[in-house]
């Protein structure tokens, strides 16, 4: 669907306007800003509209689109002392049109921007990553897929994604549905709430300072270009693309040849008999990032397993919005191949207490607990087994193992760090006492 702007050029005479009709040419460029946090996209739109020396009007219509015409703004670039963009009216009981009023000084081709906000415009970001063999490093690249469905063809167009939260005072679809723009002909404009119109002031505010001109727009490799605007920051995807109504394109993001990561299995049973791979960097530049922070979005990630590049698929995570200089732990779901089987060796009860009447009120509960872990891999493993006690009343006797990979996390959090060459395993052992009753007299952890 294309918007219809035409040009009315009224050519004054003696006593009788004449009138001529002017197709307005193609777009010359067109900047799309799109919010992920809201449907909301500013449209800049750049074509060079011929003018007469005088009264001129045009029309625009937005029939099919979902283009807001409350937010319509036009402006000259060039000639701007000399031409006047006087009013834009809505016509009674013409739908989907609003007509400029420009007076002009000057005669011929001027290029004008058109503004306006439109629904229908989304991006998400989605990642590939791709570890070395040893699986130290990672191939990062970023992805954004931009989705159009706002009635409206988009050619030449240069793409501008924001993160961060926006406020908005309407939904931009609803306002574009209204059979009038203010409602119904004759209606009086409503006017926003006053505790509401510091949210309109930002949002307006936010939209100069990520504007760029037209001018200044370049052909050159896709590429995102990262800026911060305080709440939020500003991806610009250098050259241009057409993005039909109802298409997705995907375009490339960043592209980081070796980050370097840690790998980690993760078990957190006991009853648990399944183990969980973790990987892990962190937004900085030790880590070849650090200098914005990362979208949220899915990641998949594959290992090269031989001279060839072939791949292996490893798993995949949904991670949200990385700030800079953050650590960040992608959990890319259970494995198979590094296995954990926990076995309850030993239970019993010991050292009851006894009331005045006899009933008990105090005893131990003595586990001995065997976790084998076996690694079928053939590179090394790192492993974290991970055990809450349940109780800050406890103590625990390690085999020789089991004392070397031990670590207190917190008053009642133990967790055992091993690593397990290829196509190994290790038996931690540990005897568990939690007291219970009268017996937590005097202790804790």
């Amino acid at each position: 669907m294309k918007q219809y702007i035409i040009i009315l050029m009224v050519l004054s005479a003696a006593a009788v306007a004449k009138i001529d009709l002017v197709t307005l040419p193609e777009r010359d460029i067109t900047q799309m800003t799109i919010y992920n946090s809201a449907d909301l996209t500013l449209i800049r739109d750049g074509r060079s509209l011929t003018l007469a020396e005088g009264d001129n009007r045009l029309q625009f219509s937005w029939a099919g689109t979902l283009i807001d015409p409350t937010s319509l703004s036009m402006l000259p670039k060039a000639h701007a002392g000399e031409i006047d963009v006087a009013e834009l009216t809505f016509p009674a009981r013409v739908k989907n049109a609003g007509i400029w009023s420009i007076q002009s000084e000057v005669a011929g081709s001027v290029p004008m921007e058109i503004t306006y906000l439109t629904s229908g415009l989304s991006w998400r970001a989605f990642y590939m990553g791709t570890l070395t063999e040893d699986e130290k490093a990672m191939r990062l690249q970023g992805y954004v897929r931009v989705s159009n469905n706002s009635g409206e063809d988009y050619e030449n167009a240069q793409t501008r994604l924001i993160v961060g939260q926006v406020h908005i005072l309407d939904q931009i679809a609803q306002l574009a549905r209204r059979q009038q723009p203010y409602g119904r002909p004759g209606e009086p404009v409503p006017h926003p709430k006053a505790k509401r119109e510091p949210q309109k002031v930002m949002l307006g505010r936010e939209f100069r300072r990520a504007g760029v001109a037209f001018d200044a727009l370049i052909e050159a490799p896709k590429e995102i270009k990262k800026e911060g605007l305080s709440e939020y920051f500003l991806y610009t995807i250098e050259g241009t693309e057409t993005i039909p109504n109802t298409w997705s394109k995907r375009l490339p993001s960043f592209d980081v040849a070796e980050i370097p990561v840690v790998n980690l299995y993760k078990h957190t049973g006991p009853g648990n008999r399944g183990v969980y791979r973790y990987l892990s960097f962190k937004n900085d530049t030790e880590h070849e990032l650090g200098e914005t922070p990362i979208p949220g979005g899915n990641l998949k990630v594959y290992r090269n397993v031989d001279e060839l590049q072939h791949l292996s698929y490893t798993g995949a995570s949904n991670f949200k919005y990385i700030p800079i200089g953050e650590d960040v732990e992608l959990n890319l779901g259970a494995v198979s191949d590094v296995i954990v089987e926990p076995t309850m060796m030993d239970y019993k009860t010991d050292n009851y207490r006894f009331d005045r009447r006899g009933n008990i009120d105090g005893w131990d509960e003595i586990r001995t607990v065997r976790l084998t872990v076996k690694n079928t891999r053939d590179i090394d493993v790192k492993i974290e087994l991970k055990r809450n006690l349940n109780t800050q009343y406890w103590d625990i006797k390690n085999n020789s193992v089991a004392k070397k990979a031990y670590e207190q996390v917190d008053m009642d959090t133990v967790k055992y760090t091993l690593t397990l060459e290829p196509e190994t395993e290790k038996v931690v052992e540990y005897v568990l006492t939690t007291y219970h009753g009268s017996r937590t007299e005097g202790r804790g952890a």
